[in-house]
């Protein structure tokens, strides 16, 4: 699953794990992120931490203390990379941390380092 408001990224995120054989659900409005996740039961969240409306360090909480989302690994992609912030974003659940702009290679060997063989 990937959440990601700029339609651009979240374009280039789908594209390129529809090209390496995932199956992507895009969400564009973070407030549907958690009914979403219930619904199709990803193997990966792939969270923007800025969305408009509520943040993704937000929504990884959530997810976390919810009891059929718990067990998702997050991969946080975001524009945030100063000091701080990834330790903010991985001590709220999140199990990878990309800073933006992301290239393609270490993209996909993050998703992949996050996803059991």
């Amino acid at each position: 699953m990937v959440v990601e408001d700029n339609d651009l990224n979240r374009r280039l995120f789908c594209d390129v794990l529809k090209a390496n054989g995932f199956e992507v659900e895009p969400v564009a409005d973070g407030e549907s992120v958690l009914e979403t996740a219930r619904a199709t039961a990803p193997d990966l969240i792939i969270m923007d931490i800025q969305l408009p409306g509520i943040s993704g360090v937000d929504l990884i909480e959530a997810a976390k203390q919810d009891t059929l989302l718990a067990a998702i690994p997050v991969l946080a992609v975001t524009a945030f990379a100063a000091k701080g912030d990834e330790e903010r974003i991985r001590s709220a659940g999140a199990s990878g941390y990309l800073s933006k702009p992301v290239s393609i290679m270490p993209f996909m060997n993050a998703v992949k380092a996050l996803l059991p063989d």
